[in-house]
Formats: structure tokens, sequence, C-alpha cells
């Protein structure tokens, strides 16, 4: 080969590589804009992926008893999320902005006073709680209910913009609905096949791939399952108990120890807890020991019986990792954290696990021999 010939092979590589780079920056740039574009509706979109994932052995099964016609199974799949989850949540959702704003109204009123509440559970506690208290500075009352109206007032700050943004923006908040339900009936009748040519596009070993695309079904899976439904079991035992015992607002407290639930160093415990030490505090005393007797036994356990029949112990994340990447994520992202950021560790989690068996697999094979 003459020297010419090696120049022109070197430049028709240069050229070759800057035609390459070129695209992949064109790639990345119409990627992000694109991204860009489906921002203000990514709830839309998380939620109808998460819905195609876990109502998919549903649609599987529709799509057997209708011979195959994926149009109409996934139409009926998404009907009946529509009829049996969704209209039921509206319908939760409308009652709870009703208790909430009767429980608002009567706290402006002063019906509700939390001094008044933590002074009958002072008074019910033994000598040497309030000694210990006494010591670590808890018995002002006043400090006290200063630090409780700081704590509700920063709870508000991260509940109140999304509840605004549902009930004030409803337009916005049905355009969504819409949306993510129209992405749901295409991702549940065509889901197989754009998973396929998604993993084809990612530039990685098929191996890589196949564990990525398993463990984002199972986190899916097991968040959902594992974490919202067990959650909704949990406040919805919760709820059950504070109407029986005629506490007020139980449709409010089931809501808020379901989000408590999902919370692995909180729990619903935080609420009812409470509740029978002021029904202790007040007399009723059996009422009280009902309630602490229920707590445990009935919604303490329902997370170690059901979470393993509905996920299994293989795809469970520590709790200390749901714990961070929970708060992160609603920090972050809104209520949609509740789901986005266990994903995003579990993804983190294996794409590590991936890169160290690599390296160890590289490291086990023996050195090739030198000629």
């Amino acid at each position: 080969m003459t020297s010419q010939d090696a120049e022109a092979d070197e430049s028709e590589t240069s050229v070759l590589r800057f035609e390459n780079q070129s695209f992949l920056i064109l790639l990345l740039a119409v990627t992000v804009a694109f991204a860009w574009i489906l921002l203000p509706f990514y709830g839309a979109v998380l939620w109808a992926i998460v819905g195609a994932v876990i109502f998919a052995p549903l649609n599987r099964a529709l799509l057997t008893s209708m011979r195959g016609r994926s149009s109409l199974a996934a139409a009926a799949t998404v009907l009946i999320i529509l009829t049996l989850v969704i209209l039921p949540l509206a319908m939760i959702a409308a009652s709870l902005i009703q208790e909430a704003s009767g429980i608002h109204a009567k706290l402006q009123s002063g019906e509700y006073d939390f001094g008044r509440f933590i002074q009958r559970i002072f008074e019910a506690l033994p000598a040497w709680v309030t000694g210990i208290l006494d010591r670590l500075n808890l018995t002002d009352l006043a400090a006290v209910r200063e630090k409780l109206a700081a704590n509700l007032m920063r709870g508000g700050q991260l509940v109140a913009p999304q509840a605004l943004s549902i009930g004030m923006n409803t337009l916005d908040f049905v355009i969504g609905l819409g949306i993510m339900l129209y992405l749901l009936f295409f991702l549940l009748r065509d889901g197989r096949a754009l998973a396929e040519r998604v993993k084809q596009a990612i530039p990685l070993h098929a191996d890589q791939k196949t564990a990525l695309f398993a463990r984002f079904a199972d986190v899916v899976r097991a968040t959902v399952k594992g974490g919202i439904l067990v959650a909704i079991v949990q406040g919805t035992l919760g709820g059950i108990a504070f109407w029986f015992l005629g506490i007020h607002a139980p449709l409010l407290w089931a809501v808020v120890m379901t989000f408590l639930s999902l919370l692995p160093a909180v729990g619903a415990a935080l609420v009812w807890l409470p509740a029978a030490i002021y029904l202790l505090a007040s007399g009723a005393v059996w009422q009280g020991i009902g309630l602490i007797a229920y707590g445990v036994l009935v919604i303490g356990l329902v997370d170690n019986i059901l979470r393993p029949f509905l996920v299994g112990k293989g795809t469970k994340l520590p709790d200390y990792v749901v714990l961070i990447s929970t708060l992160g994520g609603i920090e972050v992202f809104g209520l949609n954290g509740f789901v986005i950021g266990p994903l995003i560790a579990a993804i983190f989690m294996v794409t590590w696990e991936i890169f160290s068996s690599s390296r160890q697999t590289a490291g086990d094979q023996p050195a090739a021999p030198k000629e």
C-alpha cells in the first residue's frame, strides 16, 4: 500500500468518525428536546408505564380470551382500570376534600385545640415519664405547640401544592388523566414490541440489558404492589378502626396513614398511636387499649403478611434505601416521587451490581498466552 492510499484511508476514517460523532450529537440533542416537550406531562407518562407493567398479566389474560385481538384486549383493560381504580379514587378524593375542609374550619374556629390535646396526654402520663420529658425540656406546652405548628406547616408546604394543583387546575388534571389513559392503551397493546425496540437500541451487552429491564419491571411491581398497595391496606384498616371508635374524619386519617405507611421508618403508628394515647388520657381506656392491640396485631402485621405474598422477597429493597429514596423523590418530584425515588435507587443499585459482576468476571478470566 502506497503512502497516498494510506493517507486516503486515514482521511476516510476521520470523515467517518466525524460523521458518527455528529450523528451522536444530533441524537442526543433531539432526545433532550423530545424529553423537554414531554416534561409537562411526565407524571402521565410515568403512570402509564407503571399501569402497563402492573396490569400486563390482566391484559395477557384478556388477549387470550379474545383470541388475539390486541386492540380490544387493551381497551377492555383500560376500561377495567378506569372502573375499578380511577373512579373509586376520584370519589375518595372528593370525600377527602370535604373532610379536610371541615377539619380546617374547626381548627380556625378553635374547636380543635392541640394545646388541650397535649395537656390531657401530659396529665395522664406517669410521674417517671413526665420527669424524663421535663429533663428533655418537653413539658413546656407553648414550645411543644409551636414545634407542632411548625412541623404541620412544613408538612402542609409539601402536600398543599399537590392538592391545590389537583383542586384548582382541574383542566390540567383531566388532560393529564386523558393522556395517561391514551398512552396506557398503546403501551398495553404494543408494549412488548416497544420494549424490544428500546432494548435493541440501548448500547449494552445482551445480559446487561436483560438484567436491567427485568429489574425495572420487578421494582415497579414491588413499589406499587408491595409498597403502595400494602400502604393502602394499612391505611384502610386504620380508617376503619377510627370510624368504629367514632374519631372524627376517619377518611382523612386513613389517607394520612396510607402515605406514612410508604415510609419504612415511620408507618401508620405515627397516627394511630397518638390517637390511642389520647383515648387513654381522656378516660376511654378500653378503646385505647383496643386501638393499640389492633394497630400492633392487625395494621402492623399487614406488611409482613402481604408484601411477600404480592412481590416475594427477592425484589425488596433495603428499608433504609426505600426511606431515603422515597423522601428524596418526594422532595424533587412531588407525589410522583413515591415511585420515581425507589425506581431510580433500584436502577442505581442494579447498574452497580452489573458493573461489579462484569469486572469480577473479567478478572476471573485467564490472561491470554503471550506469543
